[in-house]
């Protein structure tokens, strides 16, 4: 089983360019709550809580996330529930007003991480690997975790595998 590192390494092989990884903080984002939206019907409450394939598919992604680490699978946690919650009130719209949110931030977000893979001039990881799906989205929490100080060791340790010529 490919480790937090393995996975992150392979995913950053493919998003060297500073702007491809930017154009990643919003085009990733927006595909995942396009996602949540589109699965967020059908749906009904329970106790509550709002039930439905996003609901399901959310749980099944932190699943996996807080297995290849605990501190950024549970911020993808709080970003996945964000995003269930918001595909919950989405979901009560009009079928038109539900539709046009799902697929328009799914065509933006898409658009958004194609302008990037322009400036990368490399296809998108998804390509080789579909997990790079799954991978995207935690691949930009960490970015952000890297940019605000945090998590050196794991930039470090992904950073040299890129690079052999880093000191490990």
């Amino acid at each position: 089983m490919k480790t937090l590192t393995d996975h992150l390494t392979q995913y950053a092989a493919y998003h060297r360019d500073q702007r491809n990884i930017m154009s990643h903080f919003i085009g990733i984002p927006l595909i995942v709550i396009a996602v949540a939206i589109l699965l967020s019907r059908p749906g009904f409450f329970v106790y509550g809580l709002w039930l439905s394939p996003a609901l399901a598919v959310s749980i099944a992604a932190a699943v996996f996330y807080l297995g290849l680490d605990l501190s950024l699978g549970a911020s993808m946690t709080v970003l996945l529930a964000l995003c269930v919650w918001l595909a919950m009130h989405c979901a009560q719209l009009s079928t038109s007003a539900w539709l046009t949110w799902g697929i328009s931030s799914f065509i933006i977000g898409w658009m958004i991480q194609f302008i990037g893979h322009y400036y990368e001039g490399r296809k998108p990881a998804f390509i080789d690997d579909i997990m790079g799906l799954a991978i995207g989205p935690l691949f930009v929490v960490a970015e952000l975790a890297f940019l605000c100080g945090l998590r050196q060791p794991l930039k470090h340790d992904i950073e040299a595998r890129l690079d052999p010529g880093i000191d490990k």
